[in-house]
């Protein structure tokens, strides 16, 4: 993981972070309170060691911003410096998730043209209505490499006017984790899942989530067995 800068996000509908907030406000911290700053790794690919070969070689994947997202407009400042860094370390793979995905074309590098090879970019939807709002503008960008990611997965979802085998690489979904994570029913990943199927998408169950509700039982479970659990369901497919 590769977290050029860190971002504490305002709240919003959906957000993927938002659980931060409702984390700090159970010790009483204001919720407006937020942050975007550089990080101590913003040159992390580019670093060598005292043999001045690089630290990280080729075919390192880098996956940017899982604390923060690559788009958000407070660190408009810096992201031509690390398309640089990605553009110079072409010998490696780049991906990054967003909720921004409207803020992308205005944010991609003057030589982009239909995209880099070496970068994937991730469309999150949390439900059916940033699905429908995300997905079309998804869509029609430059793109080499898409991937959807339905999490946290809040409602059921249908993908089916979105999905294009060669289009979408992979749907990958997962639940929301923390003390206060709403609760995903996995009937609404099967149904993601057949849906892939019926396109011949690749499938991903990356995780459960804290709560799941499964044949009318709510599961309670730990962050440490959420990945593993949900790889156990048997649902993923393709690669």
């Amino acid at each position: 993981m590769w977290n050029p800068w860190h971002g504490c996000h305002k709240i919003s509908e959906g957000c993927r972070h938002c659980y931060v907030y409702r984390e700090d406000a159970a010790f009483g911290t204001a919720v407006s309170t937020h942050e975007v700053r550089r990080t101590a790794s913003f040159d992390l690919p580019m670093r060598r060691d005292r043999s001045k070969n690089l630290k990280y070689p080729a075919g390192t994947e880098f996956a940017l911003c899982f604390t923060s997202d690559f788009l958000i407009e407070e660190a408009d400042p810096w992201r031509n410096a690390i398309w640089d860094i990605i553009r110079r370390r072409r010998d490696c793979t780049f991906f990054f998730f967003t909720k921004r995905i409207e803020r992308l074309a205005r944010c991609l590098p003057d030589d982009w043209g239909d995209g880099y090879d070496h970068v994937a970019v991730g469309c999150t939807v949390e439900n059916q209505d940033r699905a429908d709002r995300r997905m079309p503008i998804f869509l029609s960008l430059p793109l080499k490499h898409r991937l959807v990611i339905v999490a946290p997965m809040l409602g059921r979802i249908d993908l089916r006017q979105y999905l294009a085998p060669g289009v979408i690489e992979t749907v990958s979904v997962g639940g929301e984790s923390g003390k206060y994570a709403r609760t995903l029913d996995y009937e609404w990943v099967v149904d993601v899942h057949r849906q892939c199927l019926e396109a011949g998408v690749p499938f991903c169950f990356h995780q459960t989530g804290s709560y799941l509700l499964k044949d009318g039982r709510r599961y309670h479970i730990q962050r440490g067995l959420q990945h593993s659990q949900a790889r156990k369901a048997g649902l993923n497919s393709g690669s």
